[in-house]
């Protein structure tokens, strides 16, 4: 058997797909100085973090010239998304930094009129040409997580093996010889990602068969349907997956104990969810770098979940008993380093928020901004937690507001939605809609958009908040709260232009299983993956 070698250069998720190395029955090593890289049989470079930071590192760790040797050589060599980006001669991401200069060309910002970016999801691929490394792809979607894309050109024409839509096609598969790359996760992309990684850890040739041809039919982005678990310690001091009404986790004086968090999560892999999202809602009495329970779920789960993961709770800086500090970068770093694919921030980002808007200007120095650049804007998804403000006119509020048809308890026809922190108990000054523009001016690459109205009534996911922040930015809007029935799902996507549905209670408690979900999706022709 081929000796694996993996080049992670410590920034970002690569446990997941040091799982699926071991899951598929491949031992794997660690590229720990440059003169390991050419000793490797077969090289993966995973993709994680931005093409800036992601270039700076290889450079800080001498990795550069070697990498290009091997690269030159022709020797066996999967990229992933970073991984496949860092082959090109620069990226719009980082315009002085120079790439690996394998493949010619620049990779360039999605930047398509109404489009979301990141482009982030399930999307199908166009083989361009046969390929052992696609041999048998039926069409089955993929996921994709990025800002900026391979643009296929007559320059590199000679890598083109596969092809993407989404603002135009970009390249989301190259290979020439032994060398290739994807744009994709195929370690977060389920079964099908598990079978293509498959074929270059089984250490066939990577051999082109056939002429270039082109498939006929457009690649689509699928909705998401998320599923989300809130995990928290119980009385006795178990974690466990719970369930509010309006926020409320306490049943007849107890916490609601759903289920345990790593078989939830297995089971929603295994029903279809495209991604699972765990919200620590544990009060941290000292801070989350010790909340060693949770890190120990995200560890275990990464070893049988094949999709996206997402942490959220805590990710602010903190001060240790014994006067260490230690930033928000320090507390995502744990988490992405125990199996996250993404945070959460939530209160923090409010925090961010309001001294934006008293100093007019970003610092630099948000958790947010500290986060993306290191780990790309994509791993960065901002929690809102607003609540209904009734007002008379909008001429009373300095805030967005919107023309209700739910009309408020003295009869308003007009609201806005007050941002809140600590769990919903503390209201601030701040509308969900700027705090999603401000958010994604500092660097954000998603939101996740709750309601304290509508959590746990069942009564649907509430329209108009959701449509006032979706067409207020650009970035991928994910609604929350309210799901009670299939039909909602449906009411959701037809009516706003958020990119994934996420729900929890319904799903814990069986009452809408996600399959039913995705049919009923697809029998109103929304695009789902299978």
């Amino acid at each position: 058997m081929a000796m694996i070698y993996l080049l992670d250069y410590g920034a970002g998720n690569v446990r997941s797909l040091r799982n699926a190395i071991r899951k598929l029955g491949y031992e794997l090593a660690d590229i720990s100085r440059p003169d390991d890289i050419l000793k490797a049989e077969r090289l993966i470079f995973p993709g994680v973090g931005s093409f800036g930071a992601a270039m700076q590192r290889l450079h800080d760790l001498g990795y550069i010239e070697p990498l290009q040797a091997y690269l030159r050589a022709d020797r066996p060599f999967l990229g992933i998304c970073i991984g496949l980006q860092c082959l090109f001669e620069g990226s719009e991401e980082s315009p002085d930094i120079a790439g690996l200069g394998l493949i010619p060309g620049r990779i360039r910002r999605f930047s398509g009129p109404g489009l979301s970016v990141p482009h982030m999801g399930w999307n199908g691929v166009r083989p361009e040409r046969e390929s052992s490394l696609f041999a048998g792809y039926n069409g089955e979607k993929l996921y994709f997580v990025h800002s900026y894309r391979a643009v296929p050109e007559p320059a590199n024409a000679p890598w083109s093996l596969a092809l993407t839509d989404y603002d135009g096609e970009f390249l989301s598969g190259v290979q020439k010889g032994q060398v290739a790359a994807v744009q994709f996760h195929p370690e977060k992309s389920g079964d099908a990602g598990l079978r293509l990684l498959d074929r270059f850890l089984a250490g066939e040739p990577l051999q082109n068969v056939g002429d270039r041809y082109r498939s006929p039919e457009t690649t689509r982005l699928a909705k998401r349907i998320i599923a989300c678990l809130d995990v928290r310690a119980n009385d006795a001091g178990d974690l466990v997956v719970t369930k509010g009404d309006q926020y409320d986790v306490r049943e007849e004086g107890q916490v609601r104990n759903l289920g345990k968090p790593v078989d939830l999560a297995r089971r929603y892999y295994e029903e279809g969810a495209d991604e699972v999202t765990f919200l620590n809602i544990t009060a941290f009495r000292d801070f989350p770098l010790k909340d060693q329970p949770m890190l120990e779920v995200l560890e275990r789960t990464s070893e049988k979940v094949f999709v996206p993961l997402t942490i959220g709770g805590g990710i602010r800086a903190f001060r240790d008993a014994d006067g260490r500090h230690y930033s928000a970068l320090d507390v995502a770093s744990a988490y992405f380093r125990s199996g996250a694919d993404k945070i959460s921030i939530g209160s923090d980002a409010v925090s961010s928020v309001e001294r934006y808007q008293q100093e007019g200007c970003a610092r630099g120095d948000s958790s947010i901004e500290q986060i993306a650049y290191v780990y790309g804007n994509q791993a960065v998804v901002i929690s809102i937690d607003p609540r209904r403000v009734y007002v008379a006119s909008p001429a009373k509020t300095r805030h967005h507001t919107v023309h209700t048809r739910v009309p408020g308890p003295n009869g308003e026809q007009f609201c806005w939605f007050q941002c809140t922190v600590k769990g919903g108990r503390e209201g601030r000054d701040v509308d969900a809609v700027e705090l999603a523009r401000v958010c994604e001016a500092l660097g954000a690459g998603e939101i996740l958009l709750n309601s304290i109205d509508r959590d746990g009534t069942g009564a649907g996911f509430d329209l108009e908040l959701i449509a006032a922040v979706s067409d207020a930015v650009t970035i991928p809007v994910i609604a929350s709260s309210g799901a009670g029935r299939v039909e909602h799902f449906g009411e959701v996507f037809e009516a706003t232009d958020v990119e994934a549905a996420l729900a929890a209670g319904i799903f814990h408690r069986r009452e809408v299983p996600i399959a039913v979900v995705k049919k009923h999706l697809q029998s109103r022709g929304i695009e789902t993956r299978d």
